[in-house]
């Protein structure tokens, strides 16, 4: 599959005429706050003292800043990400499961989720968690991470590792960093896992060999931003939102798609009539031309998604 498929999808889904409300590059989380909802991202693991845009993304379209996923600097495309994040936290969630966060360690609730299903597995993990050691000795760990500490492997291990592996839990900090394609190819053969704050609620990354979803939904957003504006990394788990693990079915993906196409053609519908009023009584190019352009292409690229689940699972 074309690497870039992912990003367009993304963009896709962010067709909007929102402005953006709040930017917030915390120690951990980035944060963006539009008309749509509250978005996250993990912030890169460096400062910068040099960004040209700092202070001049309030009221911005929203969908400028989405346009960064494919842009190479960093702080860039965590902006973008956590952009996304707010457009797409506001639509239906899929059917999912909501996950304890009142535990001792509510960041790795995904990991005691699935527990019964990957006790004495070969399981790999992109990314460092917090306290994962304490799955050391339930499975055969590794966990892979681009500053390794301690028993962590480098991220160049991957090659050897994900294709053998039984499991593996993919940080979703891979889509901004653009290391989502490879790792996701190098996975097809074990049951992945796309986690973690970051994690867009997409209906079609079960094409990229996603099994699950472990995303978060946002239960109070101004302590959530609080939280994150303070430094907080893995108190946000239990300080305004929690995770959510969905199984990315055939069934389930047809009806989360479905919800998405209805949403999508109405909105396809009510901008052509915007348009035929505008033509109707003005001179000159329909002013949101560009967006009807990307919803229409967005509606195109879901039933593309759907038609190919509905010929193999409709009739099952």
């Amino acid at each position: 599959m074309n690497s870039k498929h992912v990003y367009e999808l993304l963009l896709d889904h962010c067709a909007t005429d929102a402005v953006v409300d709040n930017v917030m590059i915390g120690l951990v989380w980035t944060l963006c706050q539009s008309q749509h909802g509250t978005g996250l991202a993990m912030s890169p693991h460096f400062a910068t003292r040099t960004l040209p845009w700092s202070g001049d993304l309030v009221g911005k379209p929203l969908k400028d800043l989405v346009a960064w996923i494919l842009q190479w600097q960093p702080h860039q495309a965590t902006v973008a990400m956590a952009a996304i994040n707010s457009c797409l936290n506001n639509r239906p969630l899929p059917d999912s499961v909501a996950l304890d966060n009142t535990s001792q360690h509510p960041n790795l609730a995904v990991f005691d989720y699935f527990l019964p299903q990957i006790k004495g597995k070969k399981v790999v993990v992109i990314g460092h968690y917090p306290n994962i050691e304490q799955y050391q000795d339930l499975m055969q760990l590794s966990v892979l991470e681009k500053q390794p500490t301690g028993d962590d492997l480098p991220s160049s291990a991957c090659e050897f590792l994900l294709p053998d592996a039984d499991w593996v839990f993919l940080t979703a900090s891979s889509i901004p960093n653009k290391t989502f394609p490879r790792l996701a190819k190098l996975a097809t053969n074990a049951k992945t896992v796309l986690m973690g704050a970051t994690t867009p609620w997409l209906p079609q990354l079960h094409e990229f060999g996603i099994d699950y979803l472990a995303g978060v939904e946002v239960i109070d957003a101004q302590a959530l931003y609080h939280t994150a504006a303070q430094g907080g990394g893995v108190r946000i788990f239990n300080h305004g939102l929690r995770y959510r693990v969905a199984e990315l079915t055939p069934q389930n993906s047809m009806t989360w798609l479905k919800q998405q196409i209805t949403e999508c053609a109405a909105q396809r519908v009510q901008l052509n009539a915007e348009m035929e009023n505008w033509y109707a009584n003005n001179r000159g190019r329909f002013p949101n031309y560009a967006l009807l352009e990307q919803v229409s292409n967005r509606l195109s690229r879901l039933d593309s998604s759907y038609k190919p689940l509905w010929d193999t699972y409709g009739n099952g």
